[in-house]
């Protein structure tokens, strides 16, 4: 029997930390293609298939505006789409079913990329790998945030963020190292890469157990409680956590009709949490960051940035290097609305001064430098402060019968704007077009602070509270402004129910005593 401290621990908590971590490489599949398809753009060996030569460029060659917007904005659209549709989808199967699933469409769309040379496959292939893509982060943020305790939820969900980040590291290496051969194997050995974690991702998923709260959502307690007992140590209190997860979805359908996607709009309780989920995954639309994660080896290159590649490399280990000085540091002292809003600012500031150098300047060596310094603290910024408590604050405010559907849609709308950006921004930055290049910054600088004004009203502080404790304060209809400091009475976590049991225990020694000295007394 573990002792009553054990489950306290990480190294009590190895199961949990190993489904988790088999699950987090979903989004190192989705880094690793967003960091793949962003360089490509930039390879001679892609540009003489899909592209044509531009001896006035900095590279000697260039892509069609249009063909720019939809590689990468395909993608986007097609995990739109799928994230959207997830609330309907996980009604019926559960988080591992639609994981495997996303990794076969990812494999049957690398096929169809690496197969062809003419564009309208490849638009089909970005589009199918963008379906994948939306399962992926949808359905793998859903496992973690269902399965994992409240004391290590914010700590899984950097690690997500993490992989996310590495992916896209790992993807621009690949490309740095391929980028300089002369013909279409720069861009296929790359694409080949793609097939290594869905493969992995596939087998390793038959042996962590499907999420608890979805097998308890569809009345399979049974199943439900194996799989709690399995993700927690041995001696944790998995009955009474049972309990309040079957107790919380019980309340929550009395409270709304049934669970359908109208309950998230016509429910005020659930139209609330609904409007609060949205916009959280969109602050990292707002930030501006899906133009320079998306286009960032193709933006350094027509900014005249010396070896392109090797400094979308540096921007990607910089963002990483954020995200540990995050999970040790932050995570653990700070407020993620406070976090928010800090990241939001400086982001918004870095765009700015980007824009100004670059208009000032222009397309110089030492404008070159500057670029790829502020370029560096802004990736940061966004890694560190934005990324990972947008997809956590939108993960962890809705309710739970309604949780796919909340998450599908706040991921989706996510998806939606990132898509928005991928699309348009050619527009800004190609040279065929406007040529505006860093100073795209100039329209993301207003959308930064815009975004912070509304954490500041409208999001509540949800760090430390377990998915029932939320759910009693948004029941509570309370402001933004008092979740921090509110006391929940409905809901207790497991370690204070330890502490209330270790302390009723020894109340009830104590007064077992005195009674038999009250006995003897009296006797």
């Amino acid at each position: 029997m573990a002792t009553p401290t054990e489950p306290e621990t990480w190294k009590a908590h190895w199961r949990c930390f190993l489904a988790c971590g088999v699950v987090v490489l979903s989004p190192f599949q989705y880094g690793v293609d967003f960091g793949l398809i962003g360089g490509l753009q930039a390879m001679p060996g892609f540009l003489k298939i899909y592209g044509y030569e531009a001896p006035g460029t900095a590279i000697g060659w260039n892509i069609d505006t249009t063909r720019q917007q939809l590689i990468s904005s395909l993608m986007t659209l097609g995990a739109f789409i799928s994230s959207g549709t997830a609330g309907f989808v996980a009604a019926r199967f559960g988080r591992r079913q639609c994981l495997w699933a996303a990794c076969l469409l990812c494999m049957i769309s690398n096929i169809i990329m690496m197969a062809t040379e003419d564009i309208g496959p490849l638009y089909a292939g970005r589009f199918l790998i963008g379906l994948a893509n939306g399962y992926f982060m949808t359905f793998s943020q859903l496992y973690i945030q269902e399965s994992s305790p409240a004391k290590y939820r914010g700590w899984f969900l950097t690690i997500f963020q993490f992989f996310t980040s590495f992916g896209t590291l790992v993807g621009t290496i690949i490309d740095w190292a391929t980028a300089k051969r002369p013909d279409k194997s720069a861009f296929l050995i790359p694409l080949g890469m793609i097939y290594i974690v869905p493969i992995f991702l596939t087998v390793a998923m038959f042996f962590i157990p499907e999420s608890p709260r979805w097998l308890i959502l569809q009345n399979r307690q049974e199943e439900g409680r194996k799989s709690l007992e399995w993700l927690r140590p041995p001696g944790a209190a998995c009955d009474e956590e049972l309990k309040e997860i079957r107790a919380a979805i019980e309340r929550e359908k009395e409270l709304g009709s049934s669970i359908s996607t109208l309950d998230m709009f016509t429910n005020p309780i659930d139209r609330r949490r609904t409007f609060l989920a949205v916009c959280s995954v969109t602050l990292q639309a707002a930030s501006g960051s899906m133009f320079v994660i998306a286009y960032k080896a193709y933006f350094l290159a027509m900014a005249n940035v010396a070896d392109p590649f090797a400094m979308s490399n540096v921007l990607s280990v910089m963002g990483i290097l954020a995200i540990l000085f995050n999970s040790l540091i932050v995570v653990k002292f700070g407020r993620r609305r406070v976090i928010l809003m800090v990241g939001l600012g400086v982001c918004g500031v870095l765009q700015m001064i980007i824009a100004v150098v670059y208009d000032k300047l222009g397309r110089t060596t030492q404008t070159g430098n500057v670029l790829v310094a502020l370029t560096c603290l802004y990736m940061m910024s966004y890694n560190g402060m934005i990324s990972s408590y947008a997809w956590l604050a939108g993960g962890e405010i809705p309710s739970q019968r309604l949780r796919s559907y909340t998450f599908g849609m706040a991921a989706a709308v996510g998806f939606l704007g990132a898509w928005i950006t991928t699309f348009t921004a050619p527009y800004f930055i190609n040279p065929s077009a406007l040529n505006w290049g860093p100073k795209y910054g100039y329209i993301w600088f207003p959308s930064c602070f815009i975004a912070l004004i509304w954490v500041f009203i409208f999001l509540p502080e949800t760090k430390g509270r377990t998915l029932e404790e939320i759910d009693e304060m948004f029941e509570q209809r309370l402001p933004a402004r008092k979740f921090r400091k509110y006391v929940c009475v409905g809901h207790v976590s497991a370690e204070q129910k330890n502490e209330d049991r270790r302390a009723s225990s020894d109340n009830g020694e104590k007064n077992t005593t005195e009674i038999h000295h009250t006995e003897i007394k009296g006797l």
